[in-house]
């Protein structure tokens, strides 16, 4: 490892199942958590930007991209016990919470759990468990449908083409399109599936109306998971949250429609800048 410049670089952290994070830039910390199908890269439209004025990094949740695999069942519970470490290791009370997908389910528990350590949440494409927008009958056929051709030996790379067509809109454009099948193409098969089976029966969110911290709400148009619908209906529920309805985007929102999601997402990000703190530590580079 080498030591890098204060904010930017890549790191594992540790112990045992390493986190890995991108890092970039300095000022107040904003954490991005990704959604099933993804990883760390589904945020490289907004490090940049958000790195500019803020301290940005985006993690590889646990099993995902470069973090480490693990033994035994997944508890949900357990990501939000992750970001806590992440947090302790950049030696922060607070930071911003963004999520999109299961990434805001993330930090709707995170939020329930440790909501001390809660600036301000961001939820983009979200929702509170599959139940919310699904019956118990609708969420076992899904999981069925979805485990079958991986757990018959097809690998994420077989499959990436039919679960990348239930995430995308009439705007996603091929770029976002090719990002999103690449990142479901280099999902770990055991630990998708372990996380597939948790994060979509998880059902033990805490009410909407418990979130007392800045909230963004954010979805694409034509989101087709948390539509637009729900997430205006969720807003109207947490106290003063601010809800942006993005033209154009789907369910991958902060990639198809980028510039929008980031002018919002800024905006919000900078109206409440003071409540996150600034990192303590020094940033630690090794190579991914």
């Amino acid at each position: 490892m080498t030591t890098a410049a204060p904010g930017t670089g890549f790191l594992r952290v540790g112990p045992r199942p390493r986190i890995a994070i991108d890092c970039l830039g300095t000022g107040p910390l904003v954490v991005f958590l990704h959604g099933i199908g993804g990883n760390r890269h589904s945020w490289i439209d907004q490090l940049p930007a958000v790195g500019a004025e803020f301290t940005a990094i985006a993690w590889d949740a646990r099993g995902y991209g470069d973090s480490d695999d693990y033994e035994g069942p997944l508890k949900f519970t357990d990501f939000a016990d992750d970001l806590c470490r992440v947090l302790d290791y950049f030696a922060v009370d607070r930071a911003h919470v963004v999520g999109t997908s299961m990434g805001g389910r993330i930090a709707l528990d995170f939020n329930a759990r440790y909501g001390a350590r809660v600036a301000t949440l961001t939820l983009a494409d979200t929702s509170a468990g599959s139940a919310k927008v699904a019956s118990a009958e609708e969420v076992e056929k899904f999981l069925a449908l979805r485990k079958k051709p991986l757990l018959e030996g097809l690998t994420p790379r077989d499959i990436a083409p039919q679960v990348a067509a239930s995430l995308v809109g009439p705007g996603t454009g091929p770029q976002a399109m090719s990002r999103v099948l690449e990142s479901i193409g280099k999902l770990h098969t055991d630990s998708y599936v372990k996380t597939l089976d948790t994060v979509t029966r998880h059902t033990a969110f805490a009410p909407f109306a418990d979130i007392h911290v800045p909230c963004l709400l954010v979805v694409g148009e034509h989101d087709r998971i948390a539509t637009p619908d729900y997430m205006a209906n969720m807003a109207t529920q947490i106290s003063g949250a601010k809800f942006v309805m993005i033209p154009g985007g789907s369910h991958i929102a902060n990639m198809d429609r980028a510039a929008e999601f980031n002018a919002a997402l800024l905006q919000f990000l900078r109206q409440h800048r003071a409540l996150a703190d600034s990192p303590a530590t020094e940033i630690i580079s090794e190579q991914a």
